[in-house]
């Protein structure tokens, strides 16, 4: 059965073996019971994921032509494959499991947001991103690319950039270089006043980052809170921490 790429979804698939094989690895040095793959399509990393030992494994995949194919081609699916967007699911077990993905590029960072939302849960990620992306997630305070991802993420996250993948591991090979990263529960999750709060002033900061804290921040601060030094600083300098204890300081 030929399986018919739709750009609309931002398909990409994965077709080199090795990189699979490597991706399960990954997902393999953390002991885990329950395992979602997000997007199988064509099934080149699910081929592998059924074969692990004593795992409940769920998939969920938008598009229907990948759903008949992938249920035609592994009957165990049946009951296992939830035909909705991840966008769209709810927590597919009660208590703790595992993402996995070649992660469609058009919704990476709302895949990362939809994490955060479940992170009482989601105890490891391991996804494929464009390598811009995933290097984001991964940035450091006062890199260039550092940025509200990066902040929301390391918050609550570890992130473990794990090695490259060339376009010519894809069918259709995309434009640009991928990258595997891994995220594991954070043991340092810094106090702050709610994640509401926390994701309000990261978002501001980061709406005007070349400005002055101070002066993309205003709404959310008194004047006697401002002329604290700190918000002479840019969005980008302050690290996960920063941002997190000045969520106790605003209106």
């Amino acid at each position: 059965m030929a399986l018919q790429l739709k750009k609309s979804l931002g398909q990409h698939f994965l077709r080199d073996d090795n990189i699979c094989r490597n991706i399960v690895t990954a997902l393999q040095e953390r002991p885990f019971s329950q395992l979602l793959e997000v997007g199988p399509g064509g099934g080149a990393l699910t081929k592998h994921l059924l074969q692990l030992p004593a795992i409940s494994f769920k998939g969920v995949e938008v598009d229907t032509e990948k759903v008949h194919y992938l249920l035609a081609t592994y009957p165990q699916l049946h009951g296992s494959l939830l035909h909705q967007s991840f966008l769209d699911v709810d927590p597919p077990f009660e208590g703790p499991f595992s993402i996995v993905g070649n992660f469609p590029y058009n919704i990476s960072s709302q895949i990362l947001f939809k994490v955060l939302d479940w992170k009482e849960q989601v105890e490891c990620v391991v996804g494929m991103f464009q390598k811009e992306v995933a290097q984001r997630v991964a940035a450091p305070p006062g890199s260039k690319v550092y940025g509200v991802t990066s902040v929301l993420v390391q918050a609550f996250y570890s992130v473990e950039y794990l090695f490259d993948v060339p376009p010519g591991c894809f069918n259709p090979p995309p434009k640009v270089m991928s990258s595997v990263i891994r995220l594991l529960p954070s043991s340092t999750t810094p106090a702050m006043r709610s994640h509401r709060h926390f994701r309000l002033l990261v978002k501001t900061a980061f709406n005007q980052r070349r400005k002055q804290l101070r002066n993309a921040v205003k709404p959310l601060f008194s004047a006697a809170e401002l002329a604290d030094p700190l918000f002479a600083k840019r969005a980008e300098q302050l690290s996960v921490h920063d941002f997190a204890g000045l969520t106790f300081r605003m209106q």
